[in-house]
């Protein structure tokens, strides 16, 4: 993607940003909001231990996760570059900090049938992160979350009260949700209620 069309692009966030620094809420009832932009996303479908496996791990330097929840992801620099979450038996999710991701698999594969699909504009990232983010996500997710049951470096398929999401867990106390961009406007208003409770002072 040009620079040009970098600058022309409008998050689905957008109207939402100032909204959720203004939400943030500090201390031990802590809890933040934050947009992660643009984030380049590709589906990927090939049999686990496969050529097209192969192929991938060898492409963009990772292993595809073989287990539900589980993800892995190649370092750059001291900074992550590309993850993949595993979504079934046979399909992966690539998020990826380098636009060029689906352009250089489809390169690797050449005419191979492994399918190589440019999910970017599917979905959208808000990270929840602080000591309350937890609590905030059990007001809606079905899932067990207690760190005995869901820890850093998993990702699932789950929804937040009616909108369904990705739910991929990048640190003791944060979260990235990835619902489909049709859904954004909903999520951020959801989100933004269920933080609210803990700008105040807490309940016995």
């Amino acid at each position: 993607m040009t620079a040009d069309l970098r600058e022309l692009r409008r998050s689905p966030w957008h109207d939402f940003v100032g909204r959720f620094d203004a939400a943030e809420v500090t201390g031990d009832r802590g809890v933040r909001l934050r947009e992660v932009p643009y984030g380049a996303m590709a589906g990927v479908r090939t049999e686990p231990g496969g050529h097209g496996y192969q192929r991938i791990g060898s492409v963009l330097g990772l292993e595809l996760p073989r287990a539900c929840g589980d993800t892995t992801s190649s370092p750059a620099n001291g900074e992550v570059r590309h993850t993949a979450l595993w979504l079934g038996p046979d399909e992966w999710l690539l998020v990826s900090t380098d636009d060029t991701v689906v352009t250089t698999l489809t390169e690797a594969f050449g005419s191979d049938p492994v399918p190589v699909v440019d999910l970017s504009a599917n979905r959208c990232i808000v990270e929840l992160s602080g000591p309350s983010a937890r609590r905030v996500l059990e007001k809606g997710c079905p899932v067990d979350l207690h760190p005995s049951a869901f820890r850093a470096g998993q990702a699932i398929s789950t929804h937040l009260g009616p909108v369904p999401l990705i739910l991929w867990q990048t640190g003791e106390s944060t979260y990235r949700l990835l619902p489909r961009i049709s859904y954004a406007s909903y999520l951020a208003r959801w989100l933004l209620d269920a933080v609210a409770e803990f700008a105040g002072p807490e309940v016995a």
